[in-house]
């Protein structure tokens, strides 16, 4: 009964101190530390405005539709960059679906407002063109017309920003050569100068270019 006893205490005790070390002790060491060492990280790597408003974070995208704005990659996530709800189509580079998209349509012939419609490839790559006053046969970078795989992608692709650049100066009345300082300003380099490919976090860039005002 002793033994019984004294092993049930054992793994009272023992339980109590697991519980204090790694459910509290653990957890705010851990916290404590991320605070320190790197606190706008350590707090979902937040995007502020001069007002001090937040933007969002530099690790999720956003939708931006004004012509003023550099625009992000398409996003399949929920009804599009829904950070609760990541994901992308899941179709593979053959798939009919990926190239013309799913447009259901009435008896009269004409779009329905279906949630299981989006736009194909094709539908993208025209729209881009349209936007960025390119002309047919002009090539469309690969990032600006298909979703990545979480649906919020925050960086494009430097030749997707510079082909946008013309609009958005363009648009706020900047001298183009203006927002291509900001571009590569704001470009980004491979990781561990090695990794990936040189980007451009979209609403990084944007942020600075709403700091940087018009000049007219």
């Amino acid at each position: 009964m002793k033994t019984f006893l004294y092993e049930i205490k054992t793994s009272v005790v023992l339980t109590l101190v697991l519980v204090v070390l790694l459910c509290g002790a653990y957890p705010l060491a851990v916290w404590a530390g991320a605070q320190a060492l790197f606190p706008a990280k350590a707090n979902g790597s937040l995007v502020t405005d001069q007002a001090g408003a937040i933007r969002g974070s530099a690790l999720l995208a956003q939708n931006f539709t004004s012509a003023k704005y550099f625009q992000p990659r398409p996003s399949a996530a929920g009804t599009g960059y829904d950070a609760a709800s990541s994901g992308g189509t899941n179709l593979g580079p053959t798939s009919a679906k990926l190239a013309n998209g799913v447009h259901a349509k009435d008896a009269a012939g004409k779009d329905v407002n279906d949630p299981g419609n989006f736009d194909g490839i094709k539908d993208l790559v025209a729209a881009y063109r349209a936007a960025n006053g390119l002309a047919a046969d002009v090539p469309v970078p690969a990032d600006a017309v298909t979703r990545s795989g979480s649906g919020l992608d925050p960086h494009i692709s430097v030749a997707n920003a510079e082909i946008q650049a013309r609009r958005v100066a363009t648009a706020r009345s900047l001298p183009l050569e203006k927002v291509q300082a900001l571009v590569a300003a704001h470009t980004e380099g491979r990781d561990l100068g090695v990794f990936g490919e040189l980007r451009v976090n979209v609403l990084l860039l944007n942020t600075a270019l709403d700091q940087l005002g018009s000049i007219r």
